[in-house]
């Protein structure tokens, strides 16, 4: 996208990069680890679905999401107890609790869905955890 500079010049509008994720010796969380275990998990299903691969991938997601609930749960615990978004949080987060228990599922449709939802949810947690500790 172009825009006038004040003599009436175009300049290209550039953004500033991507910041890197924090990550300090108090935080356990390998945030490249995890985003790449996540972009795995929802590239399944392109090809041929290999069950063995979905069983990694779920239990390693299940892994993250672990390591990164209790961070999220923290810091819904700060919201004021009465609001919505306080009760949103606490509802997407019991949430994403139960899909980590509910298994992979009789086939491979049961188990690329769950695979799918784990990786979303999991995806959700890392941008909370990278927004949180920036603050």
């Amino acid at each position: 996208m172009r825009h006038a500079t004040a003599i009436g010049e175009p300049t290209m509008q550039t953004h500033p990069p991507e910041p890197e994720p924090l990550r300090t010796e108090d935080d356990p969380v390998d945030a490249d680890t995890i985003s790449t275990t996540i972009t795995q998990a929802l590239r399944t299903g392109s090809g041929r679905v290999d069950l063995a691969e979905l069983e990694k991938l779920e239990e390693d997601l299940r892994g993250h999401i672990a390591l990164l609930l209790p961070g999220a749960r923290a810091a819904a615990g700060r919201l004021w107890s009465g609001s919505i978004e306080a009760h949103r949080m606490a509802a997407r987060l019991d949430g994403i609790e139960r899909q980590t228990r509910q298994g992979l599922g009789p086939g491979a449709l049961s188990a690329h869905v769950q695979v799918q939802q784990l990786a979303r949810d999991c995806q959700y947690l890392l941008a909370r955890h990278t927004v949180e500790a920036r603050r």
